[in-house]
């Protein structure tokens, strides 16, 4: 009897000590977890908030009439052909009377971006007054430049692995001396599109083309899914065939994005001839792959209405359809929509499946309809992940933010929809 009982509390302390050791490995990896998040969140944020803001220099800028108006006629068209990065780089050489030798003279104008040209130019077509002038104004600097201000620490490293010289990098000592230098809120990441120049780059062309491809995943996924997921939960005879398609149907929403992506390459694009790069492929491409997601989402919120609302309705003289339709339906949308979102969401992150119809094109311009060539923003991401200029890197470090933040917002949407119209029964 002694020998039974040594060898059950023999057991019970071994299996307290496996539980233990469980909550151990299970505790060691919610760490685990937090601390890689943690670490990925404060480095993509320590890098990315560099990119909300961009540096600007002060420039007493001389609106020299014989390049501007050598006429004196002050015509529009006169003002627009204009050479106004000679404008920009004399009066930047005045701050450095000294310099003479041509290399150094435009070393010194690249401290001052390309855009501020055409800023300048509709600033004198607005203000023709200013022509023989002097005025002094606050202009863009080069991604360079902007570099430097947002890291101080390679103003430290060696000449031949910085990305100015000694020169260059007196002469901006000089200017933060003279307090000619600021920072300001970068509105061109949110008013423009790509550029090959980090400081006139912006997200707002693949924002956009994100929100056209949503939409065209939304109106095409939703009802279908909807549909298919009523159908077969609802009406669908229970035999072979329909099995058949269930299993296929939880078999597609765990197949990879770039499957999509390449059926959409040989049906849309090779096949139908669709517009490559255009939102309204990008769109039927993701409804495809979020299809199995929002069907599976709307079979199972059916299942969680209780038999006996169906019972009721039929019971009071509706046919199958009708109980389905005005009142199990109704009490499912609640998590149909949570699991809608949650499939959008999913489709806002994705890349793989777009890349794939061309979607990774060098998008200058805002696309302004379904049919335009446009990027989307994980695209938009990956693009200045790959370029070579180091000014991209805050910048790539910025859109991962603003992803994360639409992802955030619409996963938290999700889930106050499921709160507030969930019914427990």
């Amino acid at each position: 009897m002694n020998n039974k009982l040594n060898k059950v509390k023999i057991s019970l302390v071994k299996r307290h000590n496996s539980e233990k050791l469980f909550r151990l490995y299970g505790l060691a990896g919610i760490i685990s977890a937090v601390l890689f998040l943690v670490i990925i969140l404060f480095s993509v944020i320590g890098q990315g908030q560099k990119a909300f803001f961009t540096t600007y220099i002060k420039v007493d800028v001389y609106f020299d009439s014989k390049i501007i108006d050598p006429n004196d006629e002050k015509k529009e068209k006169d003002i627009k052909f204009a050479n106004f990065k000679k404008i920009i780089t004399s009066s930047l050489n005045k701050k450095f009377p000294k310099i003479t030798e041509k290399k150094e003279i435009r070393e010194l104008s690249s401290f001052i971006s390309s855009s501020e040209e055409e800023k300048l130019m509709h600033f004198v077509i607005d203000n023709k007054d200013y022509i023989g002038q002097t005025k002094s104004m606050w202009l863009l600097a080069s991604s360079t430049i902007d570099v430097i201000i947002k890291n101080p620490d390679m103003e430290k490293i060696s000449e031949e692995d910085r990305l100015i010289s000694d020169k260059q990098l007196s002469w901006l000592d000089q200017m933060r001396s003279n307090n000619e230098l600021k920072k300001i809120f970068n509105k061109n990441l949110f008013t423009k599109a790509d550029s090959t120049e980090p400081e006139q780059a912006g997200i707002w062309g693949s924002l956009v083309g994100s929100f056209l491809t949503i939409f065209v995943t939304l109106i095409l996924s939703f009802p279908i899914a909807v549909s298919a997921g009523v159908f077969l939960e609802e009406l669908a005879p229970k035999n072979k065939f329909t099995e058949f398609l269930e299993v296929n149907i939880n078999n597609l929403a765990a197949v990879p994005s770039i499957i999509f992506g390449l059926l959409g390459l040989a049906i849309f694009l090779n096949i139908m001839h669709f517009p490559r790069s255009a939102p309204i492929v990008g769109g039927m491409v993701l409804a495809l792959m979020t299809l199995p997601t929002i069907i599976i989402a709307t079979r199972s919120s059916l299942k969680s209405v209780p038999p006996s609302i169906r019972e009721a309705a039929i019971g009071l003289g509706a046919t199958k359809f009708q109980s389905v339709i005005d009142h199990v339906l109704p009490l499912a949308i609640p998590g149909i929509m949570t699991g809608t979102i949650i499939g959008m969401s999913r489709a806002l992150g994705e890349s793989a499946p777009l890349l794939m119809i061309g979607m990774v094109a060098f998008i200058v311009d805002v696309p302004s309809s379904f049919l335009d060539a446009s990027t989307v923003l994980p695209v938009q991401i990956y693009l200045w992940k790959s370029t070579a200029a180091r000014g991209f890197v805050e910048l790539t470090a910025a859109g991962v933010i603003v992803l994360l933040v639409f992802l955030i917002l619409m996963n938290g949407l999700a889930v106050i929809i499921r709160q507030k119209f969930e019914k427990k029964w």
